[in-house]
């Protein structure tokens, strides 16, 4: 295994920690060659959610959010990014932002 892979699956294990230290139980998704029902990161009370997991230090947030496009289905697209001893950010298109926010 890879350092950049070893660090992606450590990062899916991170995002899920946060998500359900923070009120929403979550697990690192089933891993398959992407699509709606292979999401990084699997969390049962956010159903609408489709997480992208990004653990680096430059995210190329052009490709990131893409593939989260490409792999959401009808679930809305986050990107969860967090670089050495930063904190969890998520990027998602202002479109869905607004419809969430509904």
């Amino acid at each position: 295994m890879t350092n950049s892979n070893r660090k992606g699956k450590a990062g899916e294990r991170e995002l899920a920690a946060f998500l359900t230290d923070n009120g929403h139980p979550a697990r690192r998704g089933q891993q398959f060659s992407g699509g709606p029902e292979s999401p990084d990161v699997t969390c049962p009370s956010l159903p609408g959610i489709h997480w992208e997991s990004k653990r680096c230090e430059r995210l190329r947030l052009d490709e990131a959010i893409h593939q989260a496009v490409m792999d959401a289905g009808q679930r809305v697209p986050v990107v969860a990014h967090r670089r050495n001893r930063g904190e969890w950010l998520a990027v998602l298109r202002l479109s869905d932002l607004l419809g969430l926010l509904k």
